[in-house]
């Protein structure tokens, strides 16, 4: 029988998780987790990783898998994930893979081209103007050389803009040409379902969420780990603000209605990544049965 990977995507704060776990029940499947931050043990609260409950109803993989002290990028998740895919398909026919980190779920299913090293003098001459004149130099930089990949790209993530930019004067060529090269063929086949629905609800439930994440603990949580603040993890929405709430540059309520604003950035930019996919078939949330209906049609 044929294999199918079932792909759930969308930005943050949907409830994939929720939609995850019941079609993976449906399915009597297994979950793989595609999100870039849930991979590290330490980041609990501020990932929204599933409860304990959710967690023991359907098996997960690659939810806290991992160290914040260890290197993990696209291109390990996706030898990863095709690893304990092969085993996996060896004894089941269908697998669920649920997340919000676009260039994860890219590597998995399309593959990551090999990038060439970094001349370490380019990377040091990037990392002192970054230094000497800030985030909106690099933002200005790579908007000018590779606007398709800034158009994507996590604006406040300095990591991501240096590494575009240090690709393209390595190479000459810019990063978004490495990301659009023939796709790698799989042993498997691939179902991309995404959700979505109004902005303004979408928006109330990051607002709230995030609320809850603060009831839940999350300032310890950021305090316990604040002692690692320059590790590449740690430069996340929901962890940076309170950092810069405990080194006195802004008041906790402050640093709290930083993270909805800027919750809510990125869940613009997931959304502006996952919308270049033609192959993504979108649904509500709330259209469960409509969902399932559709997975029953698209695989045998």
């Amino acid at each position: 029988m044929e294999k199918f990977l079932i792909v759930i995507c969308g930005p943050t704060g949907i409830g994939k998780t929720k939609i995850a776990i019941e079609i993976a029940k449906y399915l009597n499947c297994e979950i793989i987790s595609a999100d870039s931050r849930q991979v590290f043990k330490e980041m609990h609260i501020g990932t929204a990783i599933p409860s304990e409950s959710e967690l023991k109803s359907v098996p997960h993989h690659f939810i806290q898998s991992h160290s914040i002290h260890e290197c993990f990028n696209a291109s390990m998740f996706e030898q990863e994930v095709l690893g304990f895919l092969e085993n996996y398909f060896a004894k089941n026919n269908v697998c669920l893979m649920v997340g919000g980190s676009g260039l994860y779920i890219n590597a998995v299913c399309e593959g990551i081209d090999e990038l060439p090293s970094i001349d370490i003098n380019i990377r040091k001459k990037w990392q002192n103007l970054f230094e000497e004149k800030g985030l909106r130099s690099l933002q200005t930089h790579l908007q000018k050389i590779d606007p398709l990949y800034f158009e994507k790209v996590d604006k406040e993530n300095p990591k991501r803009l240096l590494k575009a930019i240090e690709i393209f004067e390595m190479t000459g060529k810019p990063y978004s040409s490495f990301l659009e090269k023939e796709k790698k063929l799989r042993p498997f086949q691939i179902l991309k379902l995404g959700l979505n629905t109004d902005r303004s609800r979408l928006y109330d439930k990051i607002n709230e969420r995030v609320d809850q994440m603060m009831n839940n603990g999350l300032l310890d949580e950021a305090l316990s780990l604040h002692p690692y603040k320059n590790l590449t993890p740690l430069n996340t929405v929901g962890y940076k603000e309170l950092f810069n709430s405990f080194e006195g540059k802004i008041s906790t309520d402050e640093a709290q209605e930083q993270i909805k604003n800027h919750s809510r950035a990125y869940a613009r930019r997931q959304l502006t990544w996952f919308r270049h996919d033609k192959s993504i078939t979108w649904f509500e949330p709330k259209d469960i049965q409509t969902i399932k209906e559709f997975i029953r049609k698209s695989i045998p």
